[in-house]
């Protein structure tokens, strides 16, 4: 038997008057979802723990069967495996975003407004440029940079603090200065970078194409050096990991499991689909792994930016372009396997930032047909099924 989790980030969300009182989920055209769902467990898990923030970091780690209680140390330091940096016990590590703040002239940086979270979701390339033009100024033995992917770096802090930070994606269009670091110097890195960045020449590039400026930086996410048990010994199964994204590279490292690079996956809406099927797919019957987990970050972007058409695009090509096409290459090779299908948690349109709420999960098995539903947020919660400790949703998934 074969294990495969494909995780839709963010993909839940809330009724719109729009779609006539449907969710994305629920409005998406997902023919393969609706065919699996018709013999498949429907039920709801709730993968943030009370009083916990809700991000990506605590609902990958429970999704994965980590209770983020007793695991989670932060979301950078996750991020800092993936990026190879070894973290000393006295290290914070600090998520180091490139944004886009609002550039009216005449104004302090802290009127200015949070425009965009990912910069147009700027590429590597780009941003690794940007990065190297702040680390002259700013870095030193204490502060240290490290390029990650798209919008998403790292600094450490050596002998820092686990200081309190606001995410971005949290303050969309709100001023920043009530947001700002409480810890001088991140506060004043953060300031300058804005009059280092925004007339970079990259920056002046995007504009003229008429792209977001990647103008400044925004720290949030601060944590230690985690220490996850691994994967294998906790549950048996040989795990590989498919994600554009450092976070869940991260916890793959943490939980010494396989971590595949897809050429072209980039964590957002045009990443490469095809090829995370089937890295998974390789991984399962040609490579001796038991357990894959595909994560698919493009739905989350999408609630980030507000976008409700892009949302359910977003969910139509996971159903099409990732699921029908594990399932289907599975079936042609007559593998016996379970899929749990599911977001880590909501990302709703109305507000693009991530809630708490227990989320809807599919969990298909080749072997066993039974009677299903819908899969949606509404007919979850019918189905009276509730994984109160989302943690323990895996055991489910493989039978512990």
């Amino acid at each position: 038997m074969k294990y495969v989790v494909v995780l839709g980030d963010g993909m839940a969300d809330e009724p719109l008057e729009q779609l006539g009182g449907m969710t994305p989920l629920e409005y998406a055209k997902t023919p393969e979802m609706d065919r699996l769902a018709a013999v498949s467990e429907i039920g709801l898990a709730k993968t943030i723990p009370d009083g916990m923030k809700p991000g990506s970091d605590t609902a990958n780690l429970a999704v994965l069967g980590y209770n983020p209680k007793q695991y989670y140390t932060g979301r950078s330091p996750l991020e800092a495996l993936s990026i190879g940096v070894d973290m000393k016990p006295t290290d914070v590590a600090l998520r180091c975003n490139i944004v886009t703040v609002s550039e009216e002239e005449g104004i302090p940086y802290d009127e200015r407004t949070i425009i965009d979270h990912s910069s147009g979701e700027i590429s590597t390339q780009e941003a690794a440029v940007l990065i190297e033009a702040v680390k002259p100024v700013f870095e030193n033995e204490i502060y240290q940079f490290y390029v990650g992917t798209s919008y998403r770096h790292l600094l450490i802090w050596n002998h820092g603090s686990v200081v309190e930070l606001t995410p971005p994606h949290d303050i969309l269009g709100k001023k920043i200065g009530n947001y700002l670091p409480a810890d001088k110097v991140l506060r004043e890195m953060q300031r300058k970078s804005f009059d280092i960045l925004n007339q970079h020449p990259i920056n002046l590039e995007r504009a003229k194409k008429g792209l977001n400026k990647a103008n400044s930086l925004w720290f949030w996410g601060a944590g230690t050096r985690p220490q996850l048990d691994s994967f294998e010994k906790k549950t048996g199964k040989r795990g590989t990991m498919i994600s554009a994204v450092d976070l869940l590279k991260g916890i793959a490292v943490g939980a010494e499991m396989n971590v595949v690079e897809v050429e072209g996956a980039n964590g957002s809406l045009h990443t490469n689909y095809e090829g995370k099927a089937m890295a998974a797919v390789r991984d399962l019957t040609e490579n001796g792994y038991d357990f894959a987990y595909v994560h698919v970050e493009a739905p989350d972007e999408m609630g980030h930016q507000g976008s409700m058409e892009r949302k359910i695009q977003a969910i139509e090509y996971l159903d099409q372009r990732v699921i029908k096409l594990v399932v289907k290459e599975l079936e042609n090779k007559n593998v016996d396997f379970r899929m749990l299908i599911m977001p880590d948690h909501p990302t709703p349109i109305c507000c693009r930032t991530h809630t708490s709420d227990p989320v809807p999960y599919l969990l298909y098995d080749s072997t066993k047909k039974i009677t299903g539903r819908p899969y949606n947020e509404k007919e979850a919660k019918k189905s009276g099924i509730f994984v109160e400790e989302g943690f323990r949703l895996v055991e489910k998934l493989l039978e512990l």
